[in-house]
């Protein structure tokens, strides 16, 4: 068969701000992920600079959240990565409310 050729006639592109929110949900989460793992491999000990990582990773979170929500209403991006940075950021501030939490009942 003969491969068809297609044309987008549309004027949308993809947001500077919602492609920085998806790199600061996946930085966070991927931090996030790293010290759950270094804190379980060391039977629930957690360092001091973990701790400064999981607090940097939920500002980064925040940052990215706001930059995801400022863009997702805006009709003349697509809506990829705006959708995407804000799953991923919320993804983050749960882990880190669920850590805070079993934290405080544990």
């Amino acid at each position: 068969m003969k491969k068809r050729k297609g044309y987008i006639f549309t004027n949308k592109k993809h947001s500077n701000r919602a492609v920085m929110a998806t790199i600061l949900g996946t930085i966070s989460l991927t931090a996030l992920g790293v010290v759950i793992f270094l804190t379980c491999r060391d039977a629930g000990a957690a360092r001091t600079g973990y701790g400064f990582t999981g607090l940097l990773s939920m500002l980064y979170s925040l940052a990215g959240l706001y930059l995801g929500l400022a863009t997702v209403r805006d009709k003349t991006y697509y809506r990829l990565f705006p959708v995407l940075g804000v799953v991923l950021n919320l993804a983050v501030l749960g882990l880190v409310g669920l850590i805070l939490y079993m934290g405080v009942n544990g």
